[in-house]
C-alpha cells in the first residue's frame, strides 16, 4: 500500500458526491452537538473522533471501485467491498489516534497554554497514526499465506 495524492480524483468526483459528503458531515456534526448538549462536552468531545464524512466516503469508494471493475467486464462488488473495508480500517486507526489527541487536550489544556497543548497533541496524533499504519502494513506483508 502506497500513500499518494491523486488530484485526478478531484476532477472525477461529481457535484452530487460532494453534496452527499457535506450532508453526512453535517448530520454527524449535528449529532455530536446534540450528544454534547445532552451529556456534556467531555462525552460529546469523544464523538468528535468519528470522522464526519466517513459514511459518505466509504459508500463512494465502494461505488467507484465497483464501476471500475464493471467497465472491465467484471462484477466488481467484491472489489468495492474490499476497498471500502480498507478505507474503514484506515479510518479506525486514525480515530484511535484521535482519541489520544482528545485525551491530551482534556488533560493538559487546563494547565498549559493552548498553542503548546495543541502542538503536542497534533504531533502525538500524527506519530501514532503513522505508527499504527506502519504496524498494520508490516503485519499485512509478513503474515503467512492461508492456503
Amino acid at each position: 500500500m502506497i500513500i499518494d495524492v491523486d488530484l485526478a480524483s478531484v476532477k472525477s468526483t461529481k457535484p452530487h458526491e460532494y453534496l452527499l459528503r457535506f450532508f453526512f458531515g453535517g448530520i454527524v456534526t449535528a449529532l455530536t452537538g446534540l450528544i454534547a448538549k445532552r451529556y456534556g462536552p467531555v462525552i460529546g468531545g469523544l464523538f468528535l473522533a468519528f470522522p464526519a464524512i466517513f459514511p459518505a466516503s466509504v459508500t463512494l469508494i465502494a461505488t467507484h471501485e465497483k464501476q471500475r471493475k464493471q467497465k472491465a467486464g467484471y462484477d466488481g462488488t467484491r472489489r468495492g467491498r474490499t476497498a471500502a473495508g480498507l478505507e474503514a480500517a484506515g479510518t479506525f486507526l486514525g480515530a484511535l489516534a484521535l482519541l489520544l489527541f482528545a485525551f491530551i487536550l482534556y488533560r493538559f489544556l487546563p494547565v498549559h497554554t493552548p498553542v503548546l497543548t495543541l502542538t503536542i497533541a497534533s504531533l502525538v496524533w500524527l506519530s501514532l497514526s503513522c505508527l499504527l499504519w506502519l504496524l498494520t502494513r508490516r503485519r499485512h506483508f509478513t503474515r503467512p499465506s492461508l492456503r
